[in-house]
C-alpha cells in the first residue's frame, strides 16, 4: 500500500514525464505551489539543461526553483507558455478545482491564465464528486475582511480568517467552510465580484485541461467530462 507521500511523488513523476516529452531549448514551464509541486520542482532540476526557464506562482516556489539552479522569470517577461503544473486541494470530474491551501491562489490563477495548458497533479484522495468539503480560500484586501466575511456568510459560508498568514501580495485569507458548490463557475464569479475580494480559490471558469492522479494502481489521466 503506497503512502500519500509516495502517491504525491508518483504524480510529480508523471508530470516530469510529461515535461520530458515536450522539452525544448525555448520551453518555459509554469510551476505552482504546494507539497506536490515541491516534489515536481525537485525533479525538474534533472531537466534544467533541456528547458529555457520557469515561472513561479509564489515566492516559496521561486526560491526552491532557484535553489536547484533553474532560471526563474518574472511573469511580465513571458507572453505565453505551453504548460502550467500545479496541485489542487480538490478536483472534480469536470476538472474544476479548489486551490489555495498554501495561500498562493491569486498568483496561481494569474500564472495559469497565461499558460496554454493547465496540468493538475494530485493523489487520488483529492478527487471528489462535489467541491466544497475543503474550506474555500478567498484572498481579501485587509480593510475589507469583515465586509467580505459578512457577504460570504450571506452566501451560506462560514468564513474563518487564516491566523498569522499574509499572502505574497500582502493580503489576508478567509477559509470558507459550509459552502454547497453546485455550480462552481457561477459561485467563483459571484465571490470574485464581492468588493474587497482579490480572488477566490475556485478554478472553474478556467479549470484544468488534464489531471494526473496518482492511485494505488498507477497514474489515472483525466480530461474534462
Amino acid at each position: 500500500m503506497l503512502t500519500q507521500q509516495q502517491l504525491k511523488q508518483q504524480a510529480a513523476d508523471a508530470a516530469l514525464e510529461y515535461i520530458d516529452g515536450i522539452a525544448a531549448p525555448d520551453l518555459v514551464v509554469g510551476v505552482g505551489t504546494g507539497s506536490t509541486a515541491d516534489l515536481f520542482i525537485d525533479g525538474l532540476a534533472r531537466l534544467k539543461g533541456r528547458l529555457a526557464a520557469t515561472v513561479a506562482s509564489s515566492e516559496r516556489s521561486a526560491a526552491r526553483l532557484a535553489g536547484h539552479g533553474l532560471k526563474v522569470l518574472p511573469l511580465e517577461q513571458v507572453a505565453s507558455m505551453p504548460v502550467y503544473i500545479d496541485g489542487a486541494d480538490e478536483v472534480d470530474a469536470r476538472l474544476h478545482m479548489v486551490k489555495g491551501g498554501g495561500g498562493a491562489l491569486t498568483r496561481e490563477k494569474i500564472v495559469a491564465s497565461v499558460a496554454e495548458r493547465f496540468v493538475c497533479i494530485a493523489d487520488e484522495s483529492k478527487l471528489v464528486e462535489r467541491l466544497g468539503r475543503f474550506p474555500l480560500p478567498v484572498e481579501v484586501i485587509p480593510m475589507a475582511r469583515r465586509a467580505v466575511s459578512r457577504a460570504l456568510a450571506a452566501l451560506g459560508g462560514r468564513p474563518v480568517p487564516r491566523a498569522g498568514f499574509v499572502t505574497d501580495n500582502g493580503n489576508a485569507i478567509l477559509d470558507v467552510g459550509g459552502l454547497r458548490i453546485a455550480d462552481a463557475a457561477q459561485l467563483e464569479s459571484r465571490i470574485n465580484d464581492i468588493p474587497g475580494v482579490v480572488t477566490c480559490g475556485l478554478f472553474a471558469i478556467k479549470g484544468a485541461d488534464l489531471a494526473l492522479l496518482a492511485t494505488q494502481s498507477g497514474i489515472r489521466r483525466l480530461q474534462p467530462a
